[in-house]
């Protein structure tokens, strides 16, 4: 994918600004997908920063390197952009952080395109996620489906924000991609019960590097769902029995983040914590990334993880366990009709499965040249210095400056030391708490409910308590 020059000739300067360890490698792998920029990622303190190490499984495989990357306080951020000048600023973060960085563009001399989006699969599409982002000069999206999801989540709570297609950036075919109908006769044909299914091997015209045979099953672990204890030590009883049923296989429990290390979404329940002491030794845990984990992958395991995608992009087959039910709140409901829905019973017996053709066109495969992101985002750049694409500012905090502190505090934490946010906080936590209840009790007739799984979007508030306030 090119880019555009900029004036005289000099590429585009792109910024993306980041904090949790998902969204550093969204936007690093976005950026990277775009050939002839001047990339840059700017990870600003929040209790949500990834560390160091996050940092670096994040950046692998993205053409990102360690020099591309500044890290600052939110303070600096401002006189730091007036500085770099970008072109495009990619703003990567929970909507309230999108939101306090909106607000800090808002003040440049010199405004870039705004782009915004979220990091994985978006179905079914949240309120929040487009209010937070209803500023943004464009909302990338990564399916047809999200695209009409986010349309009509628009339509009915009167927000237009343009969007655009891109391909899940970390999910892009590649060579161990197997033809569908290959995948179709494997997956019903050569499977025995008890058997893990062999992914396929390198392509010809990969370098012909030794490789172990891919023979692991990856189970994909989510910090959000399941919520219930009691299911997140099922789960973790399935992947002691599918280490016990072959101790020739490794199951690894993939982890985003170490012990004292923040990530996107609160994790109640950690699978670290419900692991047995005495567990099989073939029975691992991981913190690499998850190209490497699936690189040894013959199965993926997951509730809802956007490595499902991952690993469907490279022919390794899997399993979305549907045991607990499928439903908006299992962030789920996308894989209805993939033919990837299956039981805790066809983990331990390694009966894997590759996509059912019919759903991939829709959901996350459909062809590159759809993927129109970044020629949008080069006609933004056009329109602005030719000063026709006004400002999406972001709109004035109701409660005034009390309320802009609040919202600061909310999203810095630790890292705002102004009387004013800690005042703020005092007073907004009940506050805000006790809307929550109120909103949360409100019913709407118009199919956006969390228990309606008919629909692709959600007009109700979350339901999992995921505060961003660590």
């Amino acid at each position: 994918m090119s880019a555009a020059a900029g004036r005289g000739g000099d590429s585009l300067r792109v910024v993306a600004i980041a904090d949790a360890d998902s969204f550093v490698k969204w936007a690093a792998s976005l950026l990277g997908g775009v050939d002839g920029i001047r990339r840059h990622l700017l990870i600003v303190r929040t209790p949500l920063t990834a560390s160091v190490a996050q940092q670096r499984t994040a950046l692998a495989g993205t053409g990102m390197q360690e020099r591309d990357v500044t890290r600052l306080g939110f303070a600096a951020v401002q006189a730091w952009l007036e500085g770099q000048r970008p072109d495009v600023v990619l703003l990567a973060g929970r909507g309230p952080f999108v939101r306090l960085l909106g607000r800090v563009i808002d003040r440049l001399t010199r405004r870039p395109v705004v782009v915004a989006g979220l990091p994985g699969m978006a179905i079914p599409a949240q309120r929040g996620a487009l209010d937070y982002r209803r500023h943004a000069d464009l909302l990338v999206v990564h399916s047809h489906r999200e695209e009409r999801a986010f349309a009509e989540l628009g339509r009915l709570i009167g927000v237009d924000v343009p969007t655009a297609l891109a391909t899940l950036p970390f999910a892009q075919p590649r060579s161990r991609m197997l033809a569908l109908d290959r995948a179709r006769a494997l997956a019903a044909g050569t499977a025995r019960p008890g058997t893990t299914l062999l992914a396929e091997r390198p392509s010809a015209h990969e370098p012909r590097a030794k490789r172990e045979p891919a023979t692991d099953i990856v189970f994909a672990a989510q910090a959000l769902v399941p919520t219930a204890r009691e299911e997140r030590a099922e789960i973790t009883a399935t992947l002691v029995r599918a280490a016990e049923a072959d101790p020739d296989r490794r199951v690894v429990v993939k982890l985003r983040s170490r012990p004292g290390e923040s990530e996107t979404h609160v994790e109640r329940d950690p699978y670290l914590d419900l692991l047995p002491d005495r567990r099989p030794d073939n029975l691992v845990v991981s913190y690499d990334s998850m190209g490497a984990a699936l690189s040894t992958a013959a199965g993926l395991v997951t509730v809802s993880s956007t490595a499902a995608v991952e690993a469907v992009a490279l022919g390794i087959p899997v399993i979305a366990l549907d045991s607990f039910g499928v439903s908006k709140t299992l962030l789920n409901t996308v894989f209805v009709g993939s033919g990837l829905l299956g039981g805790r019973g066809e983990v331990v017996a390694g009966r894997f499965r590759h996509p059912l053709p019919a759903w991939l066109r829709d959901n996350y495969f459909h062809p590159p040249a759809e993927s129109t992101w970044w020629s949008r985002v080069e006609e933004l750049v056009a329109r602005r210095r030719a000063g026709r694409l006004p400002a999406r500012t972001v709109p004035a905090p109701r409660g005034g400056a009390l309320h802009e502190a609040w919202h600061r505090a909310s999203v810095l934490g630790r890292h705002d030391r102004t009387l004013s946010g800690a005042a703020a906080l005092a007073i907004g936590v009940p506050a805000t708490a006790a809307l929550g209840r109120v909103r949360r009790g409100r019913v709407t007739s118009d199919g956006g409910t969390w228990a309606d799984a008919t629909t692709d979007f959600t007009l109700e508030p979350n339901p999992f308590h995921d505060s961003i306030r660590r």
